[in-house]
């Protein structure tokens, strides 16, 4: 009979950080909780979740895995729209984090599940297309500022999967993105998004080998 315990989950990592930053993380029950919520968005591949204090991942972390359950469950017959389709899940994650450790250890934690799925080493090509792809998600940041590290506007990437192996990629700023919501029941609601709002950069569809590179 096995005497060993679960070690209890790290929800601070230091006492100063606390002070310094509010920093105490959700724990696991709690983040299965909440997702269960909403649940059917957390189960569609193509549903975009931001977290705007995403810390390691706790809430990250669950969501792509689910998405890439859902994978699977779609399109698990077929190595090519299996991988395809969960670089494109883990395209519609994104996170802003405060400190830049935390956003590193989101981004490694992120694509730690993303090539552990596909069956990916750390210099294989999927990897380096999803690190390409982390590296613009995952944002060091000031959520209530809207600026990046530098000071910069925070700006983001609206990933589409076209098929065939292709992707589609438009940044537009956070600040835009999130006056999407507020024409919600206004007499801007008759308009159709792309007639408001334009994206800063439109990039031309590009595959896997090219995002890794």
């Amino acid at each position: 009979m096995s005497t060993e315990t679960t070690p209890p989950e790290r929800l601070v990592k230091s006492k100063q950080r606390v002070a310094d930053h509010g920093e105490v993380f959700t724990p696991s029950w709690l983040v299965n909780d909440m997702l269960d919520l909403v649940k059917p968005e957390t189960e569609r591949i193509d549903s975009r979740f931001l977290e705007p204090a995403c810390g390691s991942g706790n809430f990250l972390v669950p969501i792509l895995q689910r998405k890439l359950a859902a994978v699977q469950a779609r399109h698990g017959r077929s190595d090519f729209e299996k991988r395809h389709y969960a670089l494109f899940a883990l395209m519609c994650v994104y996170g802003i984090e405060l400190l830049a450790d935390n956003a590193a250890e989101c981004r490694e934690n992120l694509l730690a599940v993303f090539t552990q799925f596909v069956g990916a080493e750390p210099s294989d090509v999927w990897a380096r297309a999803a690190s390409t792809v982390l590296a613009a998600n995952i944002v060091q940041g000031d959520a209530l500022q809207m600026t990046d590290a530098t000071g910069a506007p925070i700006t983001f990437p609206e990933w589409g999967y076209l098929g065939r192996g292709k992707y589609q990629r438009r940044d537009f700023g956070y600040s835009n993105l999130t006056e999407r919501g507020s024409f919600q029941g206004t007499l801007f609601e008759a308009f159709e998004e792309h007639e408001i709002f334009v994206p800063s950069r439109t990039y031309p569809p590009m595959t896997v080998q090219e995002l890794a590179a």
